[in-house]
């Protein structure tokens, strides 16, 4: 009996959308995954670790995704473009949260937050 087949595209997009909840993590690790509650105990710090998440996923070679996921489903990812412009979005994202975390942190270390 084959294995589920895990897509690669679905788990950059879960990671991208719901990083910080862990749902990747559920989808391709069930419930038993340690690291998806962990995510979900540390919602405020884990939304970066969601979209390093969705870069790793998105960013790994089909064959390697197939051998680690799929090694028993009996087909084989192609991504295609759809999980390139997940993972630019994913940067896109992940950078301008971590820029604006850090104007933030300025904002309160120097002015004691008087801006907003």
């Amino acid at each position: 009996m084959p294995n589920s087949h895990k897509n690669k595209t679905l788990s950059t997009l879960l990671a991208t959308l719901f990083g910080g909840l862990g749902l990747h993590r559920f989808y391709l690790y069930g419930k038993k995954d340690l690291w998806a509650w962990v995510h979900i105990i540390c919602f405020p710090f884990s939304i970066f670790a969601g979209f390093i998440g969705a870069l790793v996923i998105g960013l790994t070679p089909d064959e390697k995704w197939d051998a680690q996921h799929n090694a028993h489903s009996g087909r084989t990812s192609d991504s295609g473009w759809a999980v390139i412009v997940l993972v630019v979005l994913t940067f896109a994202l992940g950078s301008t949260a971590l820029i604006a975390t850090i104007a933030r942190g300025f904002d309160l270390y120097l002015t004691g937050g008087a801006f907003g």
